[in-house]
């Protein structure tokens, strides 16, 4: 199996800990993997991505029209590393805004509806994922990176299944956190 996996958000939602989740999955399957990750401001709010490739491939970066999946923690950072998506790729993405400072300090408006638009004209195969709406039903709202691991398993995108990933989450999720983050990956 080759894939290339994009997963993009900001500091705090948990980007990381989900590509740890599918890397060592991966590797539990004997598929080797390749990571790099950008976190820079993560703790401030900032922008967070990594990039995983599972299979042979000669670098751990995406290269552009590389990615056959992005999952987006928030609309504005899939929309942003779109450039990375292959033509047939698949975007599955949170609607939910994380509304960055300038935007609440008066500066430029962070308009969600028209970055939904946007991904909807630029992405052939996007599912959006209403994340508060099941995060409220799931009742905690710290498992938004195992919601959309699973909401991407379910596209047949990742190319993982949940058993798979639930058993990386035995290895990197603290056992009394493990119920929940069960009921947020199989829905």
């Amino acid at each position: 199996m080759k894939r290339s996996i994009l997963l993009a958000g900001v500091g705090g939602q948990g980007t990381i800990l989900a590509s740890k989740l599918i890397s060592a999955a991966a590797v539990k399957k004997s598929i080797p993997v390749k990571t790099a990750e950008t976190i820079g401001m993560a703790q401030r709010g900032g922008s967070v991505f990594s990039h995983v490739r599972l299979g042979d491939n000669a670098s751990p970066m995406i290269p552009p029209k590389g990615a056959d999946l992005i999952i987006g923690f928030e609309p504005a950072e899939a929309a942003r590393h779109l450039m990375f998506l292959k033509d047939e790729g698949t975007v599955v993405t949170a609607t939910a805004p994380v509304y960055p400072v300038s935007a609440l300090t008066g500066g430029a408006p962070y308009n969600v509806e028209s970055v939904i638009e946007y991904l909807k004209a630029n992405v052939k195969r996007l599912i959006l994922v209403d994340t508060e709406k099941l995060l409220a039903e799931i009742g905690n709202s710290k498992v938004l990176n195992t919601l959309l691991l699973g909401e991407a398993i379910r596209s047949g995108a990742l190319g993982l299944t949940a058993e798979d990933i639930m058993v990386a989450m035995k290895e990197l999720i603290p056992e009394k956190l493990l119920d929940i983050n069960k009921k947020a990956l199989v829905g």
